[in-house]
């Protein structure tokens, strides 16, 4: 403890040999010791002079030793509690020889001494009090200045907490950068995300950076993507100066010290966060923490954003496709409608109005029994009981209903099982509408039939024409041949040459009807003349042909079907309609060939549909709508009672 002590001591020594100021109260030390031992020194005659300017004639001696505050004051003041107690160990050094030696009341001088001494220690510790007041109040500030130093980085770690936290939009979380910049008292601030497929880190916000910053970074070319390997922060003094980095742009020309952490959610990297200062700087432990508080406050909320952007894809997705199957559902062409198990109907398209005559609103809440047949009821009872137990019956079947006024419908129809929560829960139906469709088959059969029947009549005809009359005819020829062979017969040769000329005209007759050579010879329009000029001839009726257009040669199939068509119309004409004038007018354009026969006759009722046609008994007209389809044309049929008829058929190029 002595060693110490001394050791302390003779620190103290030194200090104040070096300080100027120990010299000072060296020289008032000096002085005063002088001027209490005055008496002693009278002898010298400038101490005298200065004793006498400075009251030495005094009685008592209290002055000189309130004198010695003076250096214990000054000491203290400059250097401490130990340099003030020093000094008064000194000061009472000087004046207790005098209370004992020299003082004629060594028991007022040693009062006065241990005033002194008293007042000087008194001295000694109000300014250590002081001292040490001055220091603890500077502790205080400094506690103070780093409690609202912390109080700011906490008001700004929770407005970024509460960003990040109230927030699922990412853009939302990535605008929070530049609070995290005033957070750390940082000149600089950016996030990077991690791309895992990529194994690069992009840029995803930034602030206080120039346009230098790189905008994708990959693994070990920067701190970023270090603290993405090593999954903890990294802290770099001076960047410039660093050999690893000097190849990144990580805005070097400004940007020196930075502090970078890792984005960890779920065990996993999403991105780094870093700090940077324009100067050199030192992160502390705090900043250090206060960053990766932060850091993972991101973290979870660019997860959390994350998942949101999922899951409002997901939800968009959904929406996008009820919205789409919403369309598909309203606006099909077929007749879609949804029941219960119990055959209620839960919900049903616009198409459905068509085919029951019952609105959607009407339809909803009404009985699937009630249109449907007893044979079609059946039906559905089978359908369903597949369903239910879980075969697969005929993607397609044939269905009747009963529509609201009361007549069938034919309909082609698809069933399927909706489940919910794996349990049956309705049924979806898609019709089709083929009453249509079912008519002209049924007509079409009934047509080939007629036709079969017509063609086998008209081969009886041939055959009864060349045997009643052809043949007839030959054979006469061939007895007046004979008798005029064997000298009996009463006509000469040219009468029989004559009868040959009338079998060979006949023949030429029958011959054009089946099948007119002009046609093939000169064409449609030619052979549209034929037939009007033999209608006027042969039946007097007035007969005339127009072209409208450039005339152009066709296909030989659709000129003889075009052809066929005319003959059908204007032999209804002669046999028919009792007109008196026909007109017939060829129509050419860039795209159709059009044909419009055209009479002043009686007319006739024009059944519903031109499909019934055939089942009407008009065979002829039936069969000219088949050629106009067989040509991927369309005919049409304008006729009403006492208004005539008019035939248009149009044929594309």
């Amino acid at each position: 403890m002595a060693k110490r002590a001394s050791q302390k001591t003779g620190i103290l020594v030194a200090k104040v040999l070096r300080n100027p100021h120990g010299w000072v109260i060296a020289v008032i030390m000096a002085l005063l010791v002088v001027i209490h031992y005055h008496e002693v020194l009278v002898d010298v005659p400038i101490l005298e002079r200065i004793g006498t300017i400075l009251g030495f004639g005094l009685t008592r001696q209290t002055f000189e030793r309130i004198l010695f505050l003076i250096p214990i004051a000054y000491g203290t003041a400059i250097f401490g509690t130990r340099g003030g107690l020093s000094i008064l160990a000194l000061a009472i050094a000087a004046m207790l020889p005098r209370v004992f030696l020299i003082s004629p009341a060594p028991r007022e001088a040693l009062f006065e001494t241990g005033a002194v001494t008293f007042t000087g220690a008194l001295i000694v510790a109000l300014f250590d009090f002081m001292r040490k007041g001055r220091k603890r109040l500077a502790e205080l500030e400094k506690t103070q200045d780093m409690l609202n130093l912390q109080i700011k980085r906490l008001g700004r770690l929770h407005v970024v907490s509460g960003i990040v936290s109230q927030s699922l939009e990412l853009g939302d979380v990535l605008g929070a950068i530049d609070k995290v910049g005033l957070l750390m008292g940082a000149d600089a601030t950016w996030l990077y995300l991690w791309d895992e497929d990529r194994r690069q880190l992009r840029l995803a916000a930034s602030s206080g950076l120039s346009e230098a910053m790189r905008e994708v970074l990959r693994l070990g070319e920067s701190p970023d993507g270090m603290a993405v390997q090593l999954k903890q922060y990294i802290i770099i003094d001076d960047l410039p100066a660093d050999s690893r980095f000097r190849s990144t742009l990580l805005d070097q020309g400004r940007v020196r010290s930075v502090l970078i952490v890792p984005l960890i959610a779920k065990g996993e990297v999403v991105g780094t966060l870093g700090v940077g200062t324009h100067s050199l700087h030192s992160f502390s432990p705090d900043e250090v923490d206060l960053l990766r508080a932060t850091g993972d406050q991101v973290s979870m909320a660019i997860e959390n954003a994350r998942l949101y952007e999922r899951e409002r894809s997901v939800a968009e997705a959904l929406r996008v496709s009820e919205r789409n199957y919403r369309e598909l559902f309203e606006n099909a062409s077929d007749a879609i409608w949804v029941h219960d198990l119990n055959g209620t109907v839960l919900a049903a398209n616009k198409a459905c109005e068509k085919l029951t005559g019952f609105t959607v609103g009407q339809l909803i809440g009404k009985n699937v029994r009630e249109f449907l047949t007893d044979e079609s009821l059946n039906t559905a009872r089978e359908i369903r009981e597949k369903l239910l137990a879980g075969e697969e019956p005929h993607r397609l079947y044939e269905q009747k209903l009963v529509n609201k006024q009361g007549n069938h419908v034919v309909v082609q129809l698809g069933t399927s099982l909706i489940t919910k929560d794996g349990q049956p829960w309705a049924f979806q139906h898609i019709a089709r509408d083929i009453t249509e469709e079912k008519r002209i088959q049924d007509n079409l059969r009934f047509y080939v039939q007629q036709v079969s029947h017509a063609q086998e009549a008209e081969r009886k005809r041939i055959a009864r024409e060349l045997h009643d009359e052809t043949a007839q005819a030959l054979v006469t020829v061939l007895r007046n041949l004979d008798d005029l062979a064997s000298g009996r017969s009463k006509l000469s040769i040219e009468d029989i040459r004559g009868q040959v000329r009338n079998i060979l005209q006949g023949v030429r007759q029958f011959s054009q009807q089946l099948r007119p050579s002009i046609l093939d010879d000169l064409g449609l329009l030619p052979a549209m003349k034929w037939l009007s000029s033999d209608l006027s001839k042969n039946y007097g009726i007035a007969a005339d042909v127009k072209v409208v257009g450039e005339t152009r040669q066709l296909a030989p199939e659709a000129e003889l079907m075009l052809f066929r068509i005319a003959q059908e119309a204007l032999t209804n004409v002669q046999r028919h309609s009792e007109a008196k004038r026909v007109s017939v007018t060829l129509e050419f354009t860039d795209h159709i060939t059009k044909v419009t026969i055209s009479d002043n006759g009686k007319g006739f009722e024009m059944p519903e549909r031109v499909g019934d046609l055939a089942r009407s008994g008009k065979l002829g007209l039936a069969g000219m709508q088949e050629r106009a389809q067989l040509l991927g044309g369309m005919l049409s049929i304008d006729s009403k009672p006492g208004k005539g008829t008019t035939v248009v058929v149009e044929v594309p190029l």
